[in-house]
């Protein structure tokens, strides 16, 4: 039954080109040490305009929100060398990410306040 599946490329998704870290890593779940090295998100606990991340071999940092730093260009440009092996980020989730276009002008702004603020206006 797999045979039968065509080998489908995912879809773009587009996001604004400058959208805050911490949204951004939120809905893409990975992070470009400084080395270059890709990791995966395992959690994400924010402390105001800070956050703790998690990765899945267990380093922990606070990061930043900001909107220019280095990892929010590393993810918008994506670059990175490769992969850390003890996180396991499957190849699927490395093609969505190639996937994934960051323009100026067009694509989602990854803000939840505002989605919520609309439906209880609504009300």
């Amino acid at each position: 039954m797999n045979s039968e599946k065509k080998d489908k490329t995912p879809a773009k998704r587009y996001y604004r080109k400058r959208v805050h870290l911490l949204n951004l890593i939120e809905k893409i779940k990975l992070w470009p040490s400084r080395k270059g090295i890709l990791h995966g998100i395992r959690s994400i606990e924010r402390l105001g305009d800070q956050a703790r991340v998690t990765t899945h071999c267990n380093k922990a940092f606070l990061i930043n929100n900001s909107k220019n730093s280095r990892a929010a260009r590393w993810l918008r440009n994506k670059l990175f060398i490769g992969v850390c092996s003890q996180c396991g980020v499957p190849e699927w989730k490395l093609e969505k990410y190639n996937s994934t276009r960051f323009k100026r002008h067009q694509g989602s702004l990854l803000l939840k306040d505002q989605k919520e603020g609309a439906d209880s206006e609504k009300s």
